[in-house]
C-alpha cells in the first residue's frame, strides 16, 4: 500500500512539472506522463485486488 501512496505522490509532482511555466523538455515530461499513468493505474488495480507482490508470506 506504502507503493501506491507513493506512486500517487510521483504522479501528482510530475503533473506539477508538466503545467508549470518553466517546463522545457516538455516532450520527455509528456513520455514520463505516459509512464506515470501506467505505472500509477496498475498500482491502484492492483490495490483494489487485495494483491500485494512485496508480501513474503507463504
Amino acid at each position: 500500500m506504502n507503493q501506491t501512496i507513493l506512486t500517487i505522490l510521483v504522479f501528482g509532482l510530475l503533473l506539477l512539472f508538466i503545467v508549470s511555466p518553466f517546463a522545457a523538455l516538455a516532450g520527455l515530461m509528456i513520455m514520463l506522463l505516459i509512464a506515470a499513468f501506467f505505472f500509477f493505474f496498475a498500482n491502484v488495480f492492483q490495490a483494489i485486488i487485495g494483491g500485494d507482490i512485496n508480501s513474503k508470506e507463504p
